[in-house]
C-alpha cells in the first residue's frame, strides 16, 4: 500500500472518531453549562478541518512528476501544513477571546458532572488518536500528517485544562472553568505557530540535518574511486530531499570510469537514504601527484 492509501485510512478513521467526539463534548459542554468543554468541542471540530486538509495534501503530493512540475508535487504538502496552522491560531486565538469575555462579565456557572466525564473520555480517545496518528506520520514522512497529529495531542491536552478547570469549577472555584479555556488557547497556538515555522522551511529550500549530511557523507566517501567531496549541498523539498554534491576522482580514469563512479554514488545515496527523492553527481579530477582538496561539506 502506497504512502497515500496508508495515510487516507487514517486520517478517514480520526475523522469518524472526531466527528463523533465533538458532538459528544457540545452536547456535554452545554447541557453541562461549561465553557472549557465548549471550547474544546470546538478544538475537535478544527481536528475535522484540519484532517480533511491532509487528505487533500497527501493526494496531491504523492502525484508524480509532470510537464508543469518537473520536481514533483510534495512541496504542496507543505502548503496545506502551513494552512493547517494558520487554522490552529486561529482557533486557539478564538477559544482564548470567548474564554476571557466569560471571566470579565462573570458568566461562570457550576458545570455539571457530565462536562466532567467528557474530559475523561475526550484525553484518553484523543491521546490515542495522537499516537496513531503520529506513528503513520513518522512513517510515511508527512509533515502535515504530523501537524495533525499534534491537532489530536493538543485536543488531549486541552481535555486535561477543561477537565481540571471543570473539577475546580464544581469544588467552588468557577473563574477556572474559562481560566482553564485561556491556556488552552495558548497551548493550540504554541502548535500552530510550531508547525508555521518548520512548513515555511520546507517552502525556502532549507538544508537537511546534520545527520542526514553526516549519512550521505559517509556513504559517499565509501564508493570505491571516491576520493574527496566538496559542496554537500541539501534542499528539503516537502517530504524528500534533492541532493547536490561534487566528488574527486583521478585525472587518469577515462570518461567512462569517472561516470561509473558517479553513477555509483548516485545509485547509493537514494538507495541508502530512503528520503532522498534525486542525487545530482558532479565529477571533478585530482591529479595523483597533488595532495587532496580540501573537504568541504557544508557540515
Amino acid at each position: 500500500m502506497d504512502n497515500y492509501k496508508v495515510g487516507e485510512k487514517v486520517s478517514l478513521i480520526t475523522i469518524s472518531i472526531n466527528i463523533l467526539l465533538s458532538v459528544l463534548k457540545l452536547i456535554a459542554g452545554f447541557w453541562g453549562r461549561s465553557s472549557a468543554m465548549i471550547a474544546d468541542s470546538i478544538h475537535s471540530v478544527s481536528d475535522v478541518v484540519t484532517t480533511v486538509i491532509v487528505i487533500i495534501g497527501l493526494r496531491i503530493s504523492s502525484k508524480g512528476e509532470d510537464g508543469k512540475h518537473p520536481y514533483g508535487h510534495e512541496r504542496l504538502e507543505s502548503v496545506c501544513a502551513k494552512i493547517i496552522s494558520v487554522i490552529l491560531i486561529l482557533v486557539g486565538f478564538t477559544i482564548g477571546y470567548k474564554s476571557i469575555l466569560n471571566i470579565y462579565s462573570g458568566n461562570s456557572a457550576v458545570p455539571g458532572s457530565i462536562a466532567l466525564w467528557a474530559a475523561v473520555v475526550s484525553i484518553f480517545v484523543k491521546e490515542g488518536m495522537y499516537w496513531y496518528t503520529i506513528i503513520t506520520a513518522r512513517k510515511i514522512k508527512s509533515i502535515s500528517m504530523e501537524g495533525d497529529a499534534w491537532h489530536h495531542r493538543s485536543d488531549a491536552l486541552s481535555s486535561i485544562g477543561a477537565f481540571l478547570g471543570i473539577l475546580g469549577a464544581r469544588y467552588g472555584y468557577t473563574f477556572l472553568d474559562p481560566l482553564a479555556g485561556i491556556l488552552v488557547s495558548v497551548l493550540i497556538i504554541k502548535v500552530g505557530v510550531e508547525l508555521y515555522i518548520r512548513a515555511i522551511k520546507e517552502l525556502v529550500d532549507a538544508s537537511a540535518d546534520n545527520d542526514v549530511l553526516e549519512h550521505i557523507t559517509s556513504t559517499v566517501i565509501a564508493v570505491e574511486g571516491v576520493e574527496a567531496i566538496r559542496n554537500l549541498k541539501t534542499r528539503i523539498f516537502g517530504n524528500k530531499i534533492y541532493v547536490d554534491i561534487e566528488i574527486y576522482v583521478y585525472e587518469g580514469l577515462s570518461v567512462k570510469e569517472g561516470h561509473d563512479i558517479a553513477e555509483s554514488v548516485h545509485r547509493m545515496v537514494e538507495e541508502e537514504i530512503d528520503t532522498v527523492k534525486h542525487c545530482m553527481v558532479h565529477v571533478e579530477p585530482i591529479s595523483s601527484y597533488c595532495g587532496l582538496p580540501d573537504i568541504d561539506n557544508n557540515i
